[in-house]
């Protein structure tokens, strides 16, 4: 950043003996109201650390880190620190498809049965790889996948599972799958490649890109930059009798209890929290491309860069411009079938909301906790913030207050920064 300022200068402070965990990093000048939101997030008395980082144009225009990746506040968040980044690794992996098909690979139009036979059964022959990256395939539903504990880690036979089952009887329709949609693409993946998704997210996204701040499970050296979540994991508790037992057949008039009963099908999953806490989480030793991304602010921001900016980041091309144009496209903006919003999905991404942003050019993906990466191709921005200090209050797709207002900060300074 040829013009940056220290992040302790955008917060006002010139002077003084940097105590662990303080804000970290630097930004251009034009950004230091986004700076000072971000160290109030993380200051000596808060829980927890992150990160947050914006490019424009490709160029860093953010970088900044604070607080601690411990409970007992015993380790400094550092730049390249990753943490669990729930929903956010959506967006990733469903960039690793958008890679295989920049190589014809893949084709969005053609059924996913024609890459996996196996998912060609019980009248899912006609859904396609667009259709299953846009949250239309019928398969948002956990219920009766997984009856223990190890059932959940077991990720190859869950993609069998799921390629076995029948869809929803309104095949078509948009209903976010939150936990399911990352077997899904890995699934399709294996098939085209051999590799799995944690393989393939290294091999396709964070070596192109020169970063190590892009993994699904367990980094390739263990957990000396993981920060554990700190508080509330999501409520994944079993789905309560009375509502797996309700349907739109049998009770046709009550629309909210509907809606209610398949988000619990699509994001209430036995054992889950067993396997998410402590300081070696079991999810790390399996591969759970919805939920269990390590991801660095930098690398997201870096990631979602190429995205903005037709394919292209610091002269590494990683899609091509016709790939970004297809990608970039809304599939649907019919109302979700399991959030009961309109998500105006994408090929794997939704729209980015932030505070005080009116418009429909910025995407990508949030997760439970806070943390979250998006593009804006329309301005050239591209954004990534990660923490470890898990919310409980928390919109439909994961995202919070803090992240909305970060992602409205950005906007806002980004204007600035045109009209200089």
């Amino acid at each position: 950043m040829a013009t940056a300022i220290s992040a302790r200068q955008a917060q006002g402070v010139t002077n003084g003996q940097l105590p662990p965990g303080a804000l970290n990093g630097d930004a251009h000048p034009l950004f230091a109201p986004v700076v000072s939101y971000f160290g109030q997030l993380f200051n000596p008395g808060s829980r927890g650390g992150g990160a947050l980082a914006v490019r424009w144009h490709g160029r860093p225009v953010v970088d900044v880190w604070a607080g601690f990746a411990d409970r007992r506040l015993s380790q400094p968040w550092e730049r390249d620190t990753v943490t669990i980044c729930f929903s956010t690794t959506k967006g990733v992996a469903s960039t690793v498809i958008h890679r295989l098909a920049d190589r014809g690979l893949v084709d969005y139009g053609a059924p996913v049965a024609s890459y996996w036979p196996e998912f060609g059964v019980a009248g899912k022959q006609a859904i396609t790889v667009r259709q299953l990256l846009s949250h239309q395939a019928g398969l948002h539903s956990m219920t009766d996948l997984v009856q223990c504990r190890e059932d959940l880690l077991n990720h190859i036979a869950l993609e069998d599972r799921l390629a076995a089952r029948p869809p929803d009887p309104w095949p078509g329709h948009p209903g976010y799958h939150a936990i399911t949609f990352g077997w899904l693409l890995a699934g399709l993946a294996r098939r085209v490649t051999g590799l799995g998704m944690a393989e393939l997210v290294r091999g396709e996204l964070a070596q192109p890109l020169g970063t190590d701040g892009l993994c699904i499970g367990m980094p390739s050296d263990g957990l000396r930059r993981f920060a554990p979540p700190i508080g509330r994991t999501p409520p994944v508790r079993p789905i309560p009798r009375l509502f797996a037992s309700l349907s739109a057949r049998s009770m046709p008039t009550l629309k909210k209890v509907e809606v209610t009963r398949r988000f619990l099908e699509a994001l209430y999953v036995p054992y889950f929290d067993e396997i998410i806490t402590g300081l070696s989480p079991l999810v790390l030793n399996t591969e759970m491309p919805s939920v269990n991304g390590l991801f660095s602010a930098h690398a997201l921001a870096k990631l979602y860069a190429t995205i903005a900016n037709d394919g292209e980041v610091e002269g590494v091309r990683l899609l091509s411009p016709e790939t970004v144009t297809a990608l970039s496209t809304i599939q649907t903006r019919a109302h979700d079938a399991v959030i009961g919003m309109r998500m105006n999905w994408r090929m794997g991404y939704h729209r980015a909301g932030a505070q005080g942003y009116r418009g429909d050019t910025a995407f990508g993906h949030y997760g439970f906790g806070g943390s979250g990466g998006w593009a804006d191709p329309a301005t050239g921005l591209s954004f990534g913030f990660v923490t470890n200090d898990v919310k409980l209050i928390q919109a439909p797709v994961g995202g919070d207050h803090r992240i909305f207002r970060l992602a409205g900060l950005v906007f806002r300074s980004a204007r600035a920064l045109r009209r200089t």
